[in-house]
């Protein structure tokens, strides 16, 4: 994928979801011509104002850091770029709606570690181990599903349903409440997409009746862990305990909405641009299957480079500083373009191939090292891997057969749709 160059400096307007709907490679061409001629250029924040009344008016404008060593530095640098008045968000939000919906990753030291380590002590050796043991069994119980069948659409047949049930079980959800969390997950993730929002709804009431929905089954998941605990990590969350420390419930609820949202939706984007970024590179698809063992692990984080599912996330100065060559003062906000930073020529030789066995592959499609760095990285690698180790050994001639249909977002690189089809079982 070659990025075209149609658009001039002057042209781009990454706050208009006109630009994302553009082809990728032309976005690609954008994103080069920014990192080679304007690395920290300024937009207007999007005015949500015209959607819906519950918008809040927009502010002064951001900062676009499209280099990858620009993006390092940030992530870096928490004292410096804060994420505590919004990461998830250009425009500023009223505090108790930042917490509802974005919870750890909108929060700073020392409160972030606080709720890192609690968190990270639910995530204990036991469960991981489980949850790899179970990763497997789900990715054949969804093949099973569809061995007969010839085809369908991936992304609801496949790449969704992993990530949602071993999320689901991981928190203790109810079968019952899949869909739920699937339907839930989609508008709060959606930006606004008709599909999920239809037109002459209010997107911002529809992301808060989403979330609400969500709280409301954590409140009845976790009422019913402290009197029948289980090995659940809700279980885990409500029960754990470091020097005195645990969650409280707006922060469980936070957490709850956060694994579930992130845990199934960026996993699903993965995987469906995996089948598509292997049938349209048929000589890498040849690399991988000729070799799953070895080229499996470099393959999974090529996938994710060449996705990048989150598009950016958002920090706030807090001192004068220098980026870029760019003077930066307080409350100046920046997006982290992390798809921008994974095609950076200066970051990776021939960024704009697919390259399975790419070796070294520093990409920051689970943001970059810092204290923001994704918690569920290891488990979205393990997911990918063995989706696609069970696609090559059951479904070896699987393939994609349309272009993608995808999400209409400025933040999620999402494939709602994707045609695919393979040799069905007898």
């Amino acid at each position: 994928m070659q990025p075209k160059h149609v658009l001039d400096a002057d042209q781009i307007d990454l706050s208009n979801l006109e630009f994302w709907d553009r082809p990728w490679d032309e976005r690609e061409g954008a994103f080069d011509t920014l990192r080679k001629e304007r690395p920290l250029a300024l937009f207007e924040e999007p005015d949500g104002r015209e959607l819906s009344p519950l918008a809040p008016p927009p502010g002064p404008g951001y900062r676009a850091v499209v280099r990858f060593d620009d993006v390092v530095e940030v992530s870096r640098n928490a004292d410096i770029y804060c994420s505590g008045k919004g990461a998830v968000s250009i425009i500023d939000l009223p505090p108790e709606m930042v917490e509802y919906f974005a919870g750890m990753i909108s929060t700073d030291n020392p409160r972030h570690a606080r709720l890192r380590r609690i968190v990270s002590a639910a995530f204990n050796p036991r469960m991981i181990r489980s949850i790899e043991d179970t990763i497997e069994a789900v990715a054949d119980e969804t093949i099973d599903r569809v061995a007969d069948s010839g085809g369908g659409d991936f992304v609801l047949d496949v790449a969704a349903r992993l990530p949602l049930k071993i999320i689901c079980d991981m928190m203790g959800v109810p079968e019952s409440e899949y869909e739920t969390v699937f339907r839930c997950s989609n508008v709060i993730l959606s930006n606004g997409d008709p599909e999920y929002v239809p037109e002459g709804s209010d997107p911002v009431l529809a992301f808060l009746n989403a979330g609400q929905e969500l709280t409301d089954l954590m409140g009845e998941i976790s009422k019913h862990r402290v009197d029948h605990p289980t090995d659940d990590l809700t279980t885990a969350l409500i029960t754990t305990n470091i020097d005195g420390e645990a969650l409280d419930h707006a922060e469980l609820a936070s957490f709850f909405i956060l694994l579930l949202t992130a845990g199934n939706e960026t996993t699903r984007n993965a995987i469906s641009h995996g089948l598509y970024a292997i049938t349209t590179h048929p000589e890498e698809r040849a690399v991988w299957q000729h070799d799953v063992d070895g080229v499996t692990p470099s393959a999974v984080d090529e996938i994710v480079r060449w996705a990048t599912p989150v598009i950016w996330m958002r920090r706030t100065v807090t001192r004068d500083t220098v980026l870029a060559g760019e003077e930066l003062h307080p409350d100046d906000k920046v997006l982290l373009f992390y798809n921008s930073a994974n095609r950076d020529e200066g970051a990776f030789a021939d960024p704009f191939r697919f390259d399975v066995r790419r070796s070294p592959n520093p990409h920051v499609g689970f943001g970059a090292a810092g204290p923001h760095f994704c918690l569920g990285a290891h488990l979205a690698r393990r997911e990918i891997d063995v989706m696609f180790r069970r696609l090559f050994q059951r479904l070896p001639d699987v393939h994609s057969t349309s272009e993608p249909v995808r999400l209409r977002s400025n933040f999620i690189n999402g494939i709602k749709h994707l045609d695919y089809e393979f040799t069905a079982a007898r």
